[in-house]
């Protein structure tokens, strides 16, 4: 075999092997974690008082898993609820050792009132909120990460 034809097949070996290396399951190394939620004071908005479902989390990596970023869909739903009322996209999320930093996402999908916040919570027509938030890396599938149940608390940041 001629030298050039040598090189070629040895790259394009090399090629074929990295393309054949396993997929990382992101379900089975990437965790939440540090979950914390409420309501949050969104201001006033045609003036009336607004509370938006707000989720904060880190996410945490299994030692040596090569994940250097994540995207997140996060959709926010009423508990009981299949379809989500609103989808939140997070384009990337950067690892600092195995966690990411903590990670803040709100809906713009809220409740509003004239009465004092506090009460919009024990409102009769007040409905519980959820989120599921997926991760994907690349081009890979949307994998599910877990599901948040949304504190009926206020939060102010």
């Amino acid at each position: 075999m001629r030298p050039f034809a040598t090189v070629f097949l040895a790259g394009l070996l090399a090629l074929a092997a990295t393309g054949c290396s396993k997929p990382i399951d992101l379900k089975q190394s990437a965790r939440l974690t540090e979950v914390s939620t409420g309501w949050f004071d969104a201001g006033v908005t045609n003036g009336q008082n607004k509370l938006v479902p707000s989720i904060t989390f880190r996410i945490a990596r299994d030692p040596g898993t090569e994940v250097p970023a994540l995207a997140l869909n996060v959709a926010f739903r009423f508990t009981g609820d299949e379809d989500s009322s609103e989808d939140v996209y997070v384009q990337r999320v950067d690892f600092a050792g195995d966690t990411t930093a903590p990670i803040t996402v709100r809906s713009n999908f809220g409740f509003t009132g004239e009465q004092p916040r506090a009460e919009m919570l024990t409102h009769s027509q007040f409905r519980d909120m959820a989120a599921r938030v997926f991760a994907k890396q690349n081009s890979s599938q949307w994998v599910a990460l877990g599901d948040i149940k949304v504190a009926r608390q206020l939060i102010t940041h």
